[in-house]
């Protein structure tokens, strides 16, 4: 797969920007965090990633090429250990609706929210 002709880091808007020959993603770093490619995320062979969480304030230190076919991304909470591909840089986009319901549905069955500060304690009456 081609890489994106113009890669831009916004770090006031915590996203990535990619424009691609026929295509152009905004990607928000909270939703390049939770889908992270690294096994931390995506597990050791589990059929289903790890569900992460409290990631709403997350922002994107840096990003570096990792050869001519992805991107090495450091998140300013420390990860930095998923290697982004250029085709699944493209499912992302593409796919980011889907993708970010389907999150937002996986925290909620689990009880978990995206705010770090917000208390997982229910209160019963």
């Amino acid at each position: 797969m081609k890489a994106p002709k113009k890669i831009r880091l916004n770090r006031t808007e915590k996203n990535l920007q990619l424009l691609f020959d026929d295509a152009e993603y905004t990607l928000p770093a909270e939703y390049l965090r939770v889908h992270s490619p690294s096994a931390e995320v995506r597990g050791h062979g589990a059929s289903e990633p790890l569900l992460v969480s409290g990631k709403m304030h997350v922002g994107i230190e840096s990003v570096e090429t990792a050869g001519r076919y992805a991107l090495k991304i450091v998140f300013d909470d420390g990860h930095d250990s998923g290697i982004y591909t250029w085709e699944y840089l493209r499912e992302l986009g593409e796919n980011y609706a889907v993708n970010w319901d389907a999150y937002l549905q996986r925290l909620q069955q689990a009880g978990k929210g995206r705010d770090p500060d917000e208390s997982p304690v229910k209160f019963i009456n």
